[in-house]
């Protein structure tokens, strides 16, 4: 799989403007959904590749990361005349480039993609790392492939029209891969003030995660080894927001992701070791930030039915990233099901 090309950008009109000179294709398109159309569109509207591109837009939220929307999407790319080289540019958050790099992978057996992220979860999580997918049969991210985007440009500037929910869903990755990389940067991370945000910090703190994420991917593009340490807090991630449909009661990606970290983070401390301090010290942090998800015993059964679905996992073992310290990362670990309530009993009742 090819290395993505990262490019840092305060001026998205200038530089998307060159990369489009640069690059020869026959065809070019342009996905965003119902809130990117409205915020993000404008700034890079008058362009003028982007006002001779053929448009499409989607409804917006992760319920609609569906096979009906994929199918809508290639609909749209045959009937104005793309072919195997043209380019379609995936404007918007992570369910939005999740579903227009599968589109474009899947497309004429795959054209070539950029995305431009317009949150910070997208920016550091769906957007890079060539894993591109939608939701099936109540699963998250069931149907996909890898495949990069040969460009992924990165704006801040797009972040400071999010709410401070869908701030902190994106927060949480970046959390993540602080306890994948080192102490320092799990310091700087839990110091962060997400209240007041200082976005030029953010902008280098999110250089850096996704340079963290960029190295465990290019030693293993496909995860057949390290790159699995980038499920870190989602085992039990997944499966909160799953939980989370069945229930009627929806929360945001990274908020689930940050539940499961605290819940990874446990059977860490109970299984390797990991600094009980630690722990606390996140727990604390994502309670403070994220609240807890509100849900008893009697969905710890389910919660463990969908573990088991999860499609890394096999019929009967649940298979974790877990940390023996911060940066010491142990992958393909299980836990048994008893282990598993423990966690969730943590999460419930800890700290």
């Amino acid at each position: 799989m090819m290395k993505q090309r990262i490019i840092r950008s305060s001026m998205i009109e200038k530089d998307l403007a060159q990369l489009l000179n640069e690059l020869d294709y026959d065809g070019l398109f342009l996905l965003t959904d119902e809130n990117t159309n409205h915020f993000a569109f404008p700034r890079i509207e008058n362009i003028p590749e982007i006002q001779s591109a053929k448009k499409c837009r989607i409804a917006s939220g992760d319920n609609h990361k569906n096979i009906e929307s994929l199918a809508a999407v290639w609909k749209f790319l045959t009937e104005n005349g793309a072919n195997r080289k043209s380019i379609l540019i995936n404007l918007g958050g992570g369910m939005l480039t999740d579903l227009g790099g599968f589109a474009a992978a899947t497309f004429k057996r795959g054209i070539r993609f950029i995305n431009i992220p317009t949150t910070l979860l997208g920016a550091v999580d769906a957007a890079v790392g060539g894993k591109t997918g939608i939701n099936f049969n109540g699963l998250k991210n069931e149907i996909g492939a890898f495949a990069p985007a040969i460009v992924v440009l990165i704006d801040a500037n797009f972040f400071k029209t999010l709410d401070h929910a869908n701030l902190l869903s994106g927060y949480a990755e970046m959390l993540k891969h602080a306890l994948l990389n080192s102490p320092k940067m799990l310091k700087e991370i839990l110091l962060c003030d997400l209240e007041k945000p200082d976005y030029q910090r953010l902008n280098d703190l999110l250089v850096e995660s996704v340079q963290v994420k960029e190295r465990i991917v290019e030693k293993d593009p496909t995860e057949q080894g390290i790159r699995k340490a980038l499920n870190f807090g989602h085992t039990f991630g997944h499966a909160f927001e799953s939980l989370s449909y069945e229930l009627n009661r929806p929360v945001l990606h990274g908020y689930a992701v940050a539940w499961g970290i605290v819940c990874e983070l446990y059977l860490s401390f109970i299984k390797l070791r990991f600094d009980k301090n630690i722990l606390i010290n996140v727990l604390h942090f994502i309670k403070e930030n994220y609240s807890i998800f509100d849900f008893d015993c009697i969905q710890y059964q389910r919660l463990y039915e969908l573990m088991l679905h999860d499609k890394k996992n096999e019929r009967t073992t649940v298979n974790f990233t877990l940390l023996r310290s911060v940066g010491e990362i142990e992958i393909n670990q299980t836990a048994t099901q008893k282990e598993i309530d423990e966690a969730l009993d943590f999460f419930n009742y800890g700290g």
